[in-house]
């Protein structure tokens, strides 16, 4: 007998249990094992805050984002996708930019207002909490078109966790800290959090860069090197000038779905004014013509394999 149980996420836990297992592919696992490096990456930013090595802290929170955000396309390019990984990744996310940030500014300085400090703290790992939740409740959503791919449905939790820790970047900077008065960060942080679970659409940027020309791959590689280039040298005026930029792009973000969604409403409305005015005719004419024949009622059996819940389907 193993000391451990075989690992098949994806199994249906209808069939029998004496069923033989299939050897799992290593390109399923090496998405879960960076999910895992990302969740290392946010813990450990934790305790160094509460050592007070706020700089090392953030620069955990930055390489977890980072690797959040290579997980789910290695997942997707190594076509290891799985919903153990998608639920991983979720308690992951919830842990490195729900509590990871929340705790840092504690440390930092929201415990200067004692209780209060603390609730928004608190008021903020939820937020990212219920925001994950809902993302995996609403990917799903068969109901919404296809250009709502482009946006996400309030301030994401990565970008959420980066944008919230602007106070501390400020600092670094060489701004006092006297000159950034903590009722104020407790608003700024209160903000960000009402802003992740809120319906503001916010331009994702998934679809961009899915395809490069030939001619733009060189150019491609020097801007991804220089970027991380700058990010290493100058960190906080890149996570600082980013962080900005991300702010005033979100009234943009929403003229934009708001502009796809009137376009989207006036092509429906056109399609229903060509369906009425070449429906059925009404009147006497149409009165006079023969109903269509009734269509036969469906079998017994297909009636009862029609009322089964969706999840057995």
């Amino acid at each position: 007998m193993s000391l451990f149980p075989p690992f098949d996420p994806d199994r249906d836990r209808r069939e029998p249990r004496f069923r033989g297992f299939r050897p799992i592919p290593v390109r399923t696992l090496v998405p879960n094992v960076v999910t895992l490096l990302s969740l290392c990456a946010g813990l450990t930013a934790i305790r160094l805050a509460a050592e007070g090595r706020f700089e090392l802290a953030l620069g955990a929170i930055v390489f977890a984002a980072v690797l959040d955000g290579v997980d789910g396309r290695l997942a997707r390019m190594l076509k290891g996708t799985s919903r153990f990984g998608a639920e991983l990744d979720s308690l992951a996310d919830f842990v490195n930019f729900g509590v990871g940030p929340a705790l840092i500014l504690w440390f930092w300085g929201l415990h200067d207002l004692k209780n209060v400090g603390w609730i928004v703290a608190i008021v903020f790992a939820i937020c990212g909490g219920l925001r994950l939740a809902r993302f995996n409740v609403m990917i799903d959503d068969p109901n919404r078109p296809a250009w709502a791919g482009n946006f996400f449905t309030g301030i994401p939790a990565p970008a959420g966790a980066i944008v919230v820790l602007l106070p501390i970047y400020l600092q670094f900077l060489g701004v006092s800290k006297a000159l950034i008065p903590i009722p104020l960060v407790l608003l700024y942080t209160l903000t960000i959090g009402l802003l992740m679970i809120s319906k503001l659409p916010v331009w994702s940027g998934k679809k961009l860069g899915t395809r490069v020309a030939p001619e733009m791959v060189l150019p491609a590689f020097l801007m991804a090197v220089l970027f991380f280039a700058l990010l290493i040298s100058y960190p906080w005026e890149v996570l600082t000038l980013g962080t900005l930029i991300y702010l005033g792009c979100l009234p943009l973000g929403w003229k934009s779905y708001r502009r796809q969604a009137q376009a989207d409403a006036e092509r429906a409305a056109a399609a229903t004014g060509a369906g009425t005015a070449t429906g059925p005719a009404t009147g006497p004419s149409a009165a006079a013509q023969p109903a269509p024949p009734a269509s036969p009622a469906p079998p017994a059996a297909d009636a009862k394999r029609d009322d089964r819940p969706n999840r057995l389907n």
